[in-house]
């Protein structure tokens, strides 16, 4: 008998990408402490799946301002829907607000 090898499909996973401009008032410490929040959601937000973040270093200038990025990865569109009004989430937003001059937000599908 041959042995048959499945072939296992990748997990789907709902990114929510994040990119923040922040404003020029802003000091490093004013970032840092929305870094800080943000970073702390997924200890208060169990439908985050997978978080990942990181600022900008392209070479290829092309930002037009935005110096951040955040990967939130839910597996459900259901899980997104807990955590858009989440407690956590919105006191986080209450940090980043002053802070904040433009936001570009995407959602997507990927293979993992």
């Amino acid at each position: 008998m041959a042995n048959a090898q499945t072939k296992k499909q990748p997990t789907k996973m709902l990114r929510h990408a994040v990119l923040f401009k922040f404003k020029d008032t802003s000091s490093p410490e004013d970032i840092k402490k929305v870094e800080d929040a943000f970073r702390a959601l997924p200890t208060k937000i169990k439908e985050i799946a997978d978080f990942e973040w990181g600022t900008n270093n392209s070479p290829e200038n092309l930002n037009q301002g935005f110096t951040h990025l955040f990967f939130v990865s839910f597996k459900s569109e259901k899980d997104r829907e807990v955590y858009l009004p989440h407690p956590a989430h919105k006191a986080f937003v209450e940090v980043l607000g002053p802070h904040l001059d433009k936001v570009l937000v995407l959602d997507y599908w990927a293979g993992k």
